[in-house]
Formats: structure tokens, C-alpha cells, sequence
């Protein structure tokens, strides 16, 4: 099944798959998110290496029973044909209260039909106290009025 926008990517098009897989992630539904991926993608997610949806899946799911009150940014950074690479970054809290946000790059290749085949992210993660929190919508999708990375000086 297509997952529009498809490659060949234009501006336009290229930001418009990033915010809808920005959106996605923030809905934190692990099976939904799947959908997105073809059914054999290849991840990189820091040293962690998958394949294919069931693992996304289950990675998805360990990922926010430990990654509390997730909030997410993602912003495009440059794109061609079948690729797009973003940057972003996200906020979250572990079990015992303490906040962190985390930044990153990642790079993706998607296929004709438009499901990403591969998925390389970096990621760094930085403590921060409650009072530093930038990312303070309710869960969810980002409201299209919420600063940006770029705004956000970040």
C-alpha cells in the first residue's frame, strides 16, 4: 500500500512526510508507526540494529514504557529523490522523574510506494531539569502553532 508523499521528493513534499512522521511518533502507537516502514526496513536506532515491522514494533513499545511523557520535533534538513534526512529532537521523563532531551539526525531511503526501507538515527541524550522542558503541548500531535527546532533555537 502507497504512503504518500512519494519519491521523487520536492521541498514541499519532503516537509510534509517529516511532519506526518513526526506526528506519528507523537501519537506513540507503535503499530500505526509500523505502517510507515516497509515490511523488511532496515533500522539503525543508536546500537540498536532491526529488521523489519515486528521489531519496530517491539522496539517501539520497550522504547516508550521508558521514555515517559514523550514529546517530539522533528524538522527536515535536506532531502533528494528517495531520501530525506532530519533533525530533531524530543523530551521525555524516566520513572523516577528525571527529564531528558534527546537530539539527533536521522537518515532515511524510501522505496517507490513510499515506505521508508531505511532508517539510520543518532541520537545524543542531555538530563535537563523540568524548568529547562521546551516541549510542553499536551501528548500528542505538535500543534502547528508550537515553535519549531529552529525557533526553539535548538
Amino acid at each position: 500500500m502507497a504512503r504518500p508523499p512519494l519519491p521523487p521528493f520536492s521541498l514541499a513534499s519532503a516537509e510534509h512526510k517529516v511532519r506526518l512522521a513526526e506526528d506519528a511518533w507523537n501519537s506513540r502507537e507503535p503499530e500505526r508507526i509500523a505502517q510507515a516502514y516497509s515490511p523488511e526496513s532496515q533500522w539503525r536506532n543508536r546500537s540498536e540494529f532491526l529488521i523489519g515491522r515486528p521489531a519496530i514494533i517491539e522496539f517501539l513499545t520497550r522504547k516508550w514504557a521508558r521514555e515517559l511523557d514523550y514529546r517530539l520535533i522533528k524538522q527536515l534538513w535536506a532531502f533528494s529523490d528517495d531520501r530525506i534526512a532530519v533533525r530533531f529532537a524530543y523530551e521525555w521523563h524516566d520513572s523516577s522523574g528525571q527529564w531528558f532531551r534527546a537530539y539527533g539526525n536521522e537518515n532515511w531511503e524510501f522505496d517507490p510506494e513510499g515506505l521508508m526501507r531505511r532508517r539510520i538515527a543518532s541520537i545524543n541524550d542531555l538530563a535537563i531539569t523540568e524548568h529547562e522542558r521546551r516541549f510542553h503541548w499536551p501528548l500528542g500531535r505538535r500543534p502547528d502553532e508550537h515553535p519549531s527546532l529552529s525557533d526553539l533555537d535548538l
